[in-house]
């Protein structure tokens, strides 16, 4: 499973994407929208995590570029603040699949992803085998 970590704090990220490799995961940081868009340009991503607020750009951006150009990858939104915490972000965003806050333990984190990037792989929506 490509999982990529799109999160302002450097080592949040990090903390994250240590418990996702342990679990089996091909994890890539990116720091800001820019990298992010990037990265969904360069590679398939089955799950990405995005931190809802953003220092480096516009997370509502990313993932509306990841249903674009990424339809099948899903994504699990992290965030410290009250913004759509009544669930009108799965209105906003179709390839929403969770609503997390970023506090949480990074074990529940890597749980959440495994399972949906498994979800995906089993229904049929995420991403292309890769060739090798």
């Amino acid at each position: 499973m490509d999982v990529l970590i799109v999160e302002s704090e450097a080592g949040l990220a990090e903390l994250w994407r240590c418990h996702l490799c342990r679990q089996g995961a091909a994890v890539t940081v990116a720091l800001s929208e820019q990298a992010a868009v990037r990265i969904l340009q360069e590679r398939a991503i089955d799950v990405i995590v995005l931190d809802l607020v953003l220092e480096g750009g516009s997370a509502f951006a990313v993932a509306d570029f990841a249903s674009y150009r990424q339809p099948s990858a899903r994504v699990v939104f992290v965030t410290n603040t009250s913004f759509f915490s009544d669930g009108s972000i799965f209105q906003h965003i179709p390839n929403a699949c969770a609503f997390l806050p970023s506090g949480m333990p990074p074990e529940d984190l890597a749980a959440v992803v495994d399972h949906y990037g498994e979800a995906g792989a089993v229904g049929g929506v995420a991403a292309a085998p890769k060739a090798g």
